[in-house]
């Protein structure tokens, strides 16, 4: 049977790291990777059998890549502390790294916003490159969010979801956006790209059509309007910062 290490990077994940490994313990190896927490991750992640590494955190990519090399099987499942790997999902990913003709797998991801499974709005499927041949995959190093899977081979489509509980309230979902729009600025101007006078009303209004109406947020009900709402004014956040970055 091919093995599999499941990989979870972590930083101060105390609240949620004992559970997430809890669903994994069917892996050949858990390896967690954590960026020097100051809480309990480390020894909560030993004390359910995970093989622990610590690194300092620099990005995203730079921080999967040194966990490739760090893993010892064939394949590896990328898995963050606030998902969880139900049974069904477990069963799939070890039929799937079997296949001779694929070198990564595609992961469907049901996400908790506010309480709630989010099924529209961008939110479902929401497919992540995480099942990886170890030997054929690594990530650009040049994207510091949102990480880039560069993968040398075909890849297909798992049907069971990763279960994520993403963002609990309101508060926790603007700090999550707040870093991410700082790196996503950045991103955008060392590419070359400025922001335009129009860029502060097209952008967000088309967010927020895309993520309402053509994605159908409505069907979530409040919470569809809501991460619709949220979405469209992180929009225009990332093109003050860029704007800033250019005054800079």
């Amino acid at each position: 049977m091919t093995e599999v290490s499941v990989v979870v990077l972590t930083r101060n994940e105390e609240e949620n790291i004992a559970d997430c490994l809890d669903t994994v313990q069917w892996a050949d190896e858990t390896l967690v990777l954590d960026s020097l927490s100051d809480d309990a991750t480390v020894e909560i992640a030993r004390s359910k059998g995970a093989k622990v590494r610590e690194r300092r955190f620099d990005n995203y990519a730079l921080q999967r890549n040194a966990a490739l090399e760090m893993a010892s099987s064939d394949w590896v499942f990328f898995v963050d502390a606030d998902e969880r790997v139900p049974p069904d999902l477990a069963d799939e990913v070890r039929q799937a790294v079997g296949r001779a003709d694929l070198d990564g797998w595609w992961v469907p991801r049901r996400n908790y916003i506010f309480g709630a499974w989010i099924r529209h709005a961008g939110w479902y499927p929401d497919y992540q490159l995480r099942l990886l041949r170890r030997a054929k995959a690594c990530y650009d190093e040049r994207r510091e969010v949102h990480e880039l899977v560069e993968l040398d081979g075909e890849a297909g489509y798992l049907r069971n979801p990763l279960v994520h509980y993403n963002y609990s309230t309101v508060k926790e979902f603007r700090q999550k956006q707040d870093r991410y729009t700082d790196l996503e600025a950045r991103m955008l101007f060392e590419s070359g790209q400025r922001a335009r006078p129009w860029n502060f009303l097209l952008q967000p209004l088309r967010q927020l059509f895309w993520r309402y109406v053509t994605l159908r947020g409505y069907r979530d009900g409040w919470r569809g309007l809501l991460l619709s709402l949220l979405m469209a004014y992180y929009e225009l956040v990332r093109y003050w910062r860029l704007w800033r970055l250019k005054r800079a």
